[in-house]
């Protein structure tokens, strides 16, 4: 609709422009489905689209946002000159145009069956039930969303691009002489259905089941402090959390980050370099533009322990008086862009996950994270270990359940000792100021040589 109604565009920004820092309009349009199926039943089934404008005026520090579904010219420059207080137009000089190219997919959602969606739940469904009578619930989910979007934007001129991503999950619960454990495997991607060339539902549901089914086998946790070796396969849900959040341009303005006020200081271990990159294609993170049309970059964080800069949108890269590094986020037309992450991990070290492990006397292997929660203010945090062994004299024992991790963000960067060569990703839906964003997050093998260990002393 933007690219044919162009030139009525380009007056409404001229209203918004008028004597504002900057000015945008974002275009977006979504359809997607939503498949659930809990307790052998199919619950839900949702297919919808959605399309609307959010226009926007930065100036003075502040911002002015608005949105509407009446996508007609009279309503559009009515609401624009709501935001502006501007009762007539100025004229708009030539605008630039960007258009992103995005990686082609095998198999797009929209030329794949809603018949065959379904079986991919059905399918996960049955294989979870049939593993073991402990089984007691399972949940498959399939979601894809398809979005095309486009920015006309006084700073960027107009960028358009249109991105497709696929989820699937597979959440079961076991329970056995009272205990109940939960097994929970994601899968998805910046890409089509080709997802379940690479990891099929079977297989997804068997990797959930099996993790809930040895849990009810573990025995509790220790507690106490001692060396605890994060897995590659643990996924970056710590690193997103305790160091991410904190990284991000508003929060390190607004004084709600721990790491606010330190770019040029010594903030991690020298090993350690935080990266977001989210022109890594395929990864759930992934885009070419940002929500206010300005190209994604890599953007090194944290380099050999130093930090060396934010993630910034626009709006708070006019506050601070440098350059957007392409980290303008938003849910949907419905919000304005704030800065988040997009594919943020650990870069690869040196030690092989093996030589970290056999340096571990007596200690704890996280190999799969769960929920948690921090305080981007001062660091502190607190993560469960949905799947954990004990380590002993450098082998991997027995699993525990029950493991909490409890520490300081700043301070764990500060003290990793050893850095795997073993880089893997995984991926979540972000929340943030009550928008959601699809990212990735991930680290290698890493040895923290010290953090309290939260157990139980329920017997099994």
């Amino acid at each position: 609709m933007l690219e044919e109604k162009y030139e009525e565009f380009l007056k409404i920004l001229a209203i918004l422009q008028k004597d504002a820092d900057l000015a945008d309009i974002f275009w977006e349009e979504t359809e997607g489905t939503n498949i659930i199926c809990e307790n052998k039943r199919l619950e839900k089934v949702i297919c919808g689209q959605d399309k609307g404008i959010g226009l926007r005026i930065l100036k003075n520090g502040k911002t002015s946002y608005g949105f509407t579904n009446d996508l007609s010219f009279k309503g559009l420059v009515e609401l624009a000159q709501y935001l502006s207080q501007e009762k007539e137009g100025i004229t708009v000089g030539d605008i630039k145009r960007n258009v992103a190219a995005w990686p082609q997919v095998k198999y797009s959602p929209l030329t794949v069956p809603l018949s065959q969606k379904v079986d991919f739940v059905q399918r996960a469904d049955r294989v979870a039930w049939s593993k073991s009578p402990f089984i007691k619930q399972v949940k498959v989910i399939y979601r894809e969303k398809i979005r095309r979007f486009k920015v006309l934007s006084s700073l960027n001129g107009l960028s358009e691009e249109t991105q497709i991503r696929v989820v699937f999950l597979v959440q079961v619960v076991g329970e056995k002489n009272g205990i109940l454990q939960t097994g929970y495997e994601p899968w998805g991607a910046s890409k089509g259905l080709e997802i379940f060339e690479e990891k099929s539902p079977e297989e997804i549901a068997e990797i959930a089941t099996d993790r809930a089914l040895k849990m009810l086998k573990a025995a509790p946790a220790p507690s106490g402090t001692m060396p605890v070796v994060l897995s590659s396969e643990a996924g970056g849900t710590m690193i997103h959390e305790a160091i991410g959040h904190g990284l991000e341009a508003d929060l390190a303005h607004e004084g709600l980050s721990v790491y606010a006020n330190k770019i040029g200081q010594q903030v991690a271990s020298p090993l350690i370099t935080v990266v977001d990159d989210p022109t890594l294609k395929g990864h759930y993170g992934h885009y070419i533009y940002d929500d206010e049309g300005t190209p994604a970059q890599r953007v090194v964080l944290i380099e050999n322990g130093i930090l060396k800069t934010y993630l910034y949108n626009n709006e708070y890269a006019l506050k601070a008086g440098v350059f957007s590094n392409g980290h303008g986020r938003r849910q949907s037309y419905r919000h304005k862009p704030i800065p988040r992450m997009g594919n943020t991990f650990i870069a690869p070290g040196k030690d092989s996950p093996e030589e970290i492990i056999k340096s571990v006397e007596k200690g704890l292997l996280v190999r799969k994270m769960g929920g948690g929660q921090v305080n981007t203010i001062n660091g502190d945090f607190v993560f469960e270990a949905t799947e954990a062994y004990l380590l002993e004299k450098g082998q991997i024992g027995e699993p525990v359940r029950g493991a909490t991790l409890v520490g300081n963000g700043p301070k764990i960067l500060q003290s990793i000792a050893m850095v795997g060569n073993d880089l893997q990703f995984g991926f979540g839906t972000c929340g943030k100021d009550a928008q959601h964003a699809p990212v990735s997050d991930g680290q290698p093998t890493l040895l923290i040589p010290e953090i309290i260990v939260g157990g139980t002393s329920i017997q099994s």
